[in-house]
This record gives C-alpha cells, sequence and structure tokens, in this order.
C-alpha cells in the first residue's frame, strides 16, 4: 500500500491532482490490513463520562491512495463505538480507553470496517499493539515529582513542607489523569481486517482544484525566494520554509482558522508563566508562545499551531509576508515543523522542543488540513535543487527533506 508513503513525502499532491483527471475504474479494490486512515474526530470521547458502546463518529482529513487513484477520500465518515472507558481512581492506576471503528461511509456506500486506534495525535497518552489508551500517572509530571520532593522534606520538616505545598497549590492546579479527547482531536487508523471496497471512491474533493496557472513564473518566484530562516538569539540558521501561500492575510487567517490551528500568543511573561505551568501538569496550552525566528531579517507576521493535551508535542508554523506578488495576490512563506519532544536545554537554560526531522511530513500535514477546508484552489509542488537536502535547526535537531515547496493558492 503506497497511501503511507505517499502522504509522508508530499508526493501525495501530484497523485492527488492526477487522480483528479482519471476516470474511476470500476474495478473492485482490497485495502490490506495495516493500512492507515487519517481521521479526525466529531465526538467528543472522555474517560470521566464516556461508556461502552457510547457511538464516536470521525471524519477522513487524508485522501487513502493506491498508485494515482484515490480510494477512500478526504471526508469520508467513519462510525464506531467506545469500546473500553476507565477512569482511574487511584494515584497509581491509569485510566483506560479503547475504540471499535466498524463502518466507513463515502458517497453514498457504507461498508463495514475492521480498524484500531494506532496513534493520537499530539497526545500524552501511550498505545498498545491492540490500540488500547493508557492514561498518564500524576507521579510522572514535574507536578508529580515536586510533591515527591515535598513528602521527603516533610519527614524532617513538616512545616516548610506545609509551606511549600501551599505555594505549589497556588500556582500549580492537580494533574488531571483522565484520557479526554475533544471533537477535532486527529488519530490514525490501522485496518486490522482487509476492506473490500467496491470501486475506488474517486478524488473527493480534489475535484475542486484547478491547474496552476503560470507555472514558469511561479518557478521563477519561488527561485528568488529565501529557504531558511534564523535564530534570533544567538544568531544561527534554523527551520527550512516548505510551504507557499497565495492569497490576502484575511485568506490565510480564515483557512487556518478553519482548519482548526490557533494563533499562538506573543512570548512574554505572562505567557512564559503559563508554559511552565502546561509543562509541569503534562497539559494542553493551544496559544503556547514559539522562539522568533527571523527570515530576511524579518519577524514572522503570523503564527499558529496545532495541540491535544500536551505542551511537548504540537504542530507549528510561522508564516512570512513576503514582498512579492504573484497573481496580483500576496505571497507567504512558511517554515512548518512537527515538535515531537522537549527537553531541557543546558546551553539556552530553558526547555526546548524537538521536533520530527523529516519535515515533508509536517508540510504535507499541513496541505491535508488546508485541503479539507475546500478554501483551496490550486497546489503545485516545485523543487528547489539550491535547498539542502540535509541541515540543522538552531537548537540541533536534524532536518531531512526533499527540498521542495508546497504552493497552495487559497480562495
Amino acid at each position: 500500500m503506497k497511501s503511507a508513503a505517499a502522504r509522508e513525502s508530499g508526493i501525495w499532491v501530484a497523485a492527488v491532482l492526477l487522480a483528479a483527471l482519471l476516470p474511476v475504474s470500476s474495478l473492485a479494490l482490497d485495502l490490506p490490513a495495516g493500512t492507515e486512515i487519517q481521521i479526525r474526530l466529531k465526538t467528543k470521547i472522555s474517560t470521566q463520562s464516556s461508556k461502552p458502546q457510547d457511538p464516536v463518529e470521525a471524519v477522513v482529513i487524508a485522501p487513502v491512495i493506491e498508485g494515482a487513484q484515490v480510494v477512500i477520500p478526504a471526508g469520508a465518515a467513519v462510525r464506531g463505538t467506545v469500546g473500553t472507558s476507565t477512569q482511574s481512581t487511584k494515584a497509581d492506576e491509569r485510566s483506560v480507553l479503547s475504540l471499535n471503528f466498524t463502518e466507513i461511509e463515502a458517497g453514498g456506500v457504507k461498508l463495514k470496517l475492521a480498524a484500531q486506534v494506532a496513534a493520537v495525535d499530539n497526545a500524552r497518552e501511550k498505545l498498545d499493539e491492540k490500540g488500547q489508551i493508557s492514561g498518564i500517572l500524576a507521579a510522572e509530571t514535574l507536578a508529580g515529582k515536586l510533591d515527591a520532593g515535598i513528602d521527603k522534606i516533610a519527614g524532617k520538616y513538616s512545616g516548610l513542607a506545609s509551606v511549600l505545598r501551599e505555594a505549589k497549590s497556588v500556582v500549580l492546579q492537580a494533574v488531571e489523569s483522565d484520557i479526554t479527547y475533544d471533537a477535532g482531536v486527529e488519530m490514525t487508523l490501522k485496518l486490522t481486517a482487509p476492506l473490500a471496497l467496491k470501486a475506488p471512491a474517486g478524488p473527493g474533493s480534489s475535484t475542486k482544484l484547478q491547474p496552476m496557472r503560470n507555472k514558469a513564473a511561479l518557478v521563477a518566484l519561488v527561485t528568488r525566494e529565501p529557504f531558511q530562516t534564523m535564530a534570533e538569539r544567538p544568531p544561527k540558521p534554523s527551520d527550512v520554509t516548505n510551504l507557499m501561500l497565495i492569497g490576502d492575510r484575511e485568506q490565510v487567517q480564515q483557512v487556518f482558522a478553519a482548519a482548526g490551528w490557533a494563533v499562538a500568543q506573543k512570548l512574554n511573561a505572562l505567557a512564559k508563566f503559563e508554559t511552565i505551568r502546561a509543562l509541569a501538569e503534562d497539559r494542553g496550552y493551544n496559544e503556547a508562545p514559539v522562539s522568533v525566528l527571523l527570515l530576511d531579517g524579518k519577524a514572522p507576521d503570523l503564527v499558529f499551531e496545532k495541540l491535544n493535551n500536551t505542551f511537548a508535542r504540537r504542530h507549528h508554523l510561522r508564516v512570512w509576508l513576503r514582498p512579492s506578488m504573484f497573481q496580483g495576490k500576496a505571497v507567504w512563506a512558511v517554515a512548518a515543523t512537527h515538535d515531537v519532544g522537549i527537553n531541557f536545554s543546558e546551553e539556552n537554560r530553558t526547555f526546548i522542543h524537538r521536533i520530527d526531522s523529516e519535515i515533508d511530513r509536517e508540510r504535507a500535514k499541513v496541505v491535508n488540513d488546508l485541503l479539507f477546508t475546500g478554501r483551496v484552489q490550486s497546489i503545485e509542488l516545485v523543487d528547489r535543487p539550491k535547498v539542502p537536502r540535509k541541515a540543522q535547526n538552531a537548537t540541533g535537531d536534524n532536518l531531512e527533506t526533499d527540498g521542495k515547496i508546497a504552493v497552495l493558492v487559497l480562495m
């Protein structure tokens, strides 16, 4: 099955465009067990309130592609039920959640489905090989470790321990041990049995895409553009731009809002304090600030991010308004990366995120999200021979890319 590899590399953009021009095959097609499907929940699920057999509904947000044919389009409905939902009642007990997906519907055709959760995007919880989700323990968080340290102090200095507990309670909230996924949380499903399709479903939303006009001018524009950002302090080469948006500011803001991305706060003392709290309590912070990166000596004009329930993992991107125009519209350069963990940096004396080194995956993620909104008019994947295939960002993370940039004309 080529869908996962195509999606990760960004080649799927070309495949979807090609699929839109091809006739839909009437041949039956079996998707093998192990095929992955990207979904977004439409139902809120929580171990605090959800019961076994409660209905769950989601939507496919990235096309599943076989060769040049879209076999499951973005927009297909996926349905199932809650399997297990157990809320922890003890400090050393984990909450447990499992979901069973049993039906998929596209183009009015309903098919039986056997799939389990293979990943929960940007989640703090862990999954086992059967798709069962296990919650966190308070003792595993920084807040829990502070409690353990205070307990040790209490053995000799009970008065001091009492003061420290009171101070901690003012700054930090109790750690939530439930598993709660709001509508909008994204997951990867994996087929546990083959899915028999009567025919490929067709390109879905890609039929709305129009061919990119004046490709030669677009290539010339991309070639002129800088491709690597610089950290502000200390100045070091950092993230590589991997997307370009064509449209006005309002269109850029609207498309990310429609795709479920939040606007990051400015980096200030209050935001830094809230970041520390989110880190200590191991919870999400949807408007968390990001460090400043410069493109052509300029700070980003817009910053968007998408989180779930932990500050340690997030999709985020910086957007710069460029002086050029294309087809009479504004041009925006974008550097998108996926934070996959967090470490304390002795050099910088602060916590820094670690990113997924294969930044083309994040490029494809953003394109999928924006295409799903129906606000994209045209897409083109443009090669940039001068972009190094391997580099590093300012904090020492490796960057690996095919060098191409995805250009999206918004509407």
